[in-house]
């Protein structure tokens, strides 16, 4: 989908400029032409997934309108932009929640830079969030993608089966999300933060059923040279997701079944039950009334686990949930891969949308993230997707090559200062460096600019001479190299 670009800026010559730069790249821009208007459009969900925000304009200032648009939750990333650049106007924007800082006027490609690490940023944040959620056993409803009928009934069904210690049977084809929809049920319910434990029925070994399940004790057979908890107590007060139930075999059925009706379980060479509590979660893509007409699976247990069915939509079902699923795959993929891809053609997005996706959401999943590794153009086109489209990407004609960058001159590089290349406002780990490190690295790419011109250096910092050349003092600063208009 195309990212929105809201800029905010008393200035219209100045918002038809930065419009014009960002639509040759594909951006959708939104304008506003104070702060108030700015928040005004937020608070009734226009559309803005990066923010390019002037500091000084009347009214609602831009330090003001973004302190405010942190307090109401706004988390999207902003850009603020300025006339007049100085350590301190650059700390406040940073502390304040400002994403990145240029001054008037930029190059058009250090605005294209900035709005696309903007975005990056954006989504490396959302996409730690998800982990962390996931890690922590606390995934929601929320945390599904798509908004379609099919999926609200999901979600509906889910938060009130959640509230209950209730059994769960998720049925749905392969691919279609089931283990999400189990984490989403363990993250809305008391357990929420204890264990959450998967285990694929389907993959388990036959002759080590019983003892992944279960446990077994030390010397109870033949390589037990260690007790073994096994997966009903590793998930011993949280919850215990049984994926592909359909594929336990007959014996172990029974097992299962004593476990869920007396809360105990009896590991291989154990002289006594184990209590457990646990709450089980099942899912399958068989038809179990079919299996237990077969005599494949045992009726009292299907009834057991069939408490609370819920169905999980195929993605034919939910077709309008297509663009949203591919935006959050792009999210994911770009982290993962290092690209840029800022989202799908509109054409692609119909395409994708029409498809029937015999796989579900796990095909879609690896489409796009085919599709994000072969890509070159900044957003996916139908090529992009030749088993889909039936169309092969160009590889007769040689990919277009960018137009070479005239070198920036030396006002341009100066009107770039605070963020060039040596000056560094976030260290490795994503927080904000000390304001001393920042000053230092300023300071000296000031000196290199302006020749050692000490006088022009303090000017254009905002500082006293004499407190330039303390601080160059202070902080050791390298001098060499540089005719000095004064003694340092």
């Amino acid at each position: 989908m195309t990212k929105t670009v809201l800029v905010v800026d008393d200035d219209p010559t100045q918002r038809r400029l930065i419009q014009g730069v960002l639509e040759r790249e594909g951006f959708a821009v939104a304008h506003a032409e104070s702060g108030e208007q700015a928040i005004d459009r937020m608070v009734s969900g226009g559309a803005a997934d990066v923010v390019l925000l002037d500091l000084t304009m009347p009214g609602l200032s831009g330090m003001e309108t973004l302190t405010e648009m942190r307090q109401r939750g706004f988390a999207q990333p902003v850009i603020v932009v300025t006339a007049a650049a100085g350590v301190d106007t650059v700390v406040k924007a940073m502390q304040a929640g400002a994403q990145d800082f240029f001054v008037k006027p930029a190059s058009p490609e250090r605005i294209i830079v900035g709005v696309r690490n903007a975005l990056q940023m954006g989504d490396l944040r959302g996409e730690v969030d998800r982990l962390k959620k996931r890690a922590n056993g606390r995934v929601s409803f929320d945390d599904l993608i798509g908004d379609s009928a099919p999926m609200t009934a999901v979600k509906r069904m889910g938060e009130r089966a959640a509230k209950s210690s209730i059994p769960i049977l998720i049925l749905g084809e392969s691919g279609v999300g089931k283990e999400l929809i189990a984490r989403a049920v363990h993250g809305c319910s008391e357990r929420s933060g204890k264990p959450f434990v998967a285990v694929n029925c389907g993959a388990l070994p036959a002759n080590l059923v019983e003892s992944i399940l279960f446990g077994h004790e030390k010397g109870s057979f033949t390589g037990a040279t260690d007790k073994h908890l096994g997966k009903f107590q590793e998930a011993s007060g949280g919850t215990l997701f049984l994926d592909e139930i359909g594929e336990l075999p007959l014996d172990m059925q029974v097992k299962l079944l004593r476990a869920l009706q007396e809360g105990e379980i009896d590991p291989v060479g154990s002289k006594r039950p184990v209590r457990v509590d646990v709450r089980i979660v099942s899912a399958t893509n068989r038809d179990l009334q079919e299996r237990v007409a077969q005599g494949q699976f045992r009726e009292d247990l299907y009834y057991r686990l069939n408490v609370f069915p819920i169905e999980a939509p195929s993605l034919r079902q939910r077709q309008a949930d297509i663009p949203a699923l591919v935006e959050a795959f792009i999210r994911r993929f770009n982290i993962e891969e290092g690209k840029r891809v800022i989202g799908a053609a509109p054409e692609t997005l119909a395409m994708l949308s029409q498809h029937d996706w015999p796989g579900n959401v796990r095909q879609l999943e690896n489409a796009v993230y085919r599709a994000i590794v072969l890509a070159d153009a900044p957003y996916l086109q139908p090529h992009d997707f030749p088993a889909v489209s039936g169309v092969s990407p160009p590889l007769d004609a040689a990919a277009p090559s960018p137009a070479p960058l005239r070198p920036p001159s030396g006002a341009e590089l100066i009107a770039e200062m605070p963020n060039s290349a040596p000056v560094r406002f976030l260290d490795e780990r994503g927080h904000l460096r000390k304001l001393e490190d920042i000053e230092r690295d300023l300071i000296e790419l000031a000196i290199d600019i302006y020749a050692g011109h000490m006088s022009e250096v303090a000017r254009r910092l905002g500082i006293g001479r004499s407190t330039l050349y303390r601080k160059v003092r202070e902080q050791g600063i390298e001098v060499d190299g540089h005719e000095l208009d004064e003694a340092v």
